[in-house]
Parts: structure tokens; sequence; C-alpha cells
């Protein structure tokens, strides 16, 4: 669920923080899933980046296209390689009170396009993507029912 879509009323956009718009919702994948299987996920589910957690939810890594894409191009099969293999290891990550204004920094700092929000544990809460930071300053900056 995008928790952006329950925002009503005007609002300061810049007090948003990420579990305001967060998407709370999240396919995730641990470390032993075949790539090939990843891809079907990322597919399936029109994302282009899954969350790697470990057995107790920590976030530890995340597959992207550019992850798949690289591995195929160096010759590895995806339904041979697993995420372990391929993920981008200790990934950026935000914590639920990180202010959106410094979400979208990183995210146009490190050209991403979405980002794992993570509890003070570490472990998975959501995901924050450029499309709900825009949705946010949208339901925050206008009237209810004019977008």
């Amino acid at each position: 669920m995008r928790r952006v879509s329950y925002i009503v009323g005007t609002r300061d956009f810049s007090t948003l923080q990420a579990e305001h718009i967060m998407q709370d919702v999240v396919s995730y994948h641990h470390v032993d899933l075949s790539g090939d299987k990843l891809a079907g996920a990322m597919r399936n589910g029109g994302f282009g980046s899954v969350p790697i957690l470990e057995k107790d939810h920590k976030v530890i890594g995340i597959v992207s296209e550019y992850d798949l894409l690289k591995a195929i191009m160096e010759g590895k099969e995806p339904a041979k390689v697993t995420a372990r293999e391929i993920m981008t290891k200790n990934p950026i990550t935000v914590n639920q009170d990180t202010p959106v204004t410094e979400i979208m920094c990183l995210l146009q700092e490190k050209h991403l396009i979405r980002i794992p929000a993570v509890n003070d544990q570490g472990k998975l809460v959501g995901v924050v993507s450029r499309r709900d930071i825009i949705e946010g300053y949208l339901r925050v900056s206008k009237p209810i029912g004019t977008f």
C-alpha cells in the first residue's frame, strides 16, 4: 500500500517523512533466490529493484535491473546465480523518520529510483520511490480532487 494515498488536507511538504509516503507492502527476497526468479518478480511487480533480506528481515542488499544486466553481460546465466552473488551489498537506506527533502537529495545524487526504508534495527518497513515523493508533493500542495 502506498501510504501517500492516505495523505489528506494541506500540509507543509517539507515536514513529510519517509513514513508518510513510503510503500509499506514491499516485495522483497532472500539471498538464496536465483537471478531468473528475481527478474520475474521485478517484471511481474513492475519495479526495477528488490531489497534482499537476511532471515531476520534486515536489509543486506538490493538487486536491480542493472545488477541483472551486469551478470548477463559477464556471461552468467540468471538461473545459475543467486541474489547474494549479484546484489549490491549494504545498499543506501533511510529510516522511517528521514525527511522527504533528504530522501530527494539521496535519490538525485545517487541516481536511484527507489530506496528501502528501515526501522532502528535495520529491518525493512517500506520503500520510497521518486513517484511516491512526487505524489506526496501533489497531495499536500493541491486541493483534493484537482490532480
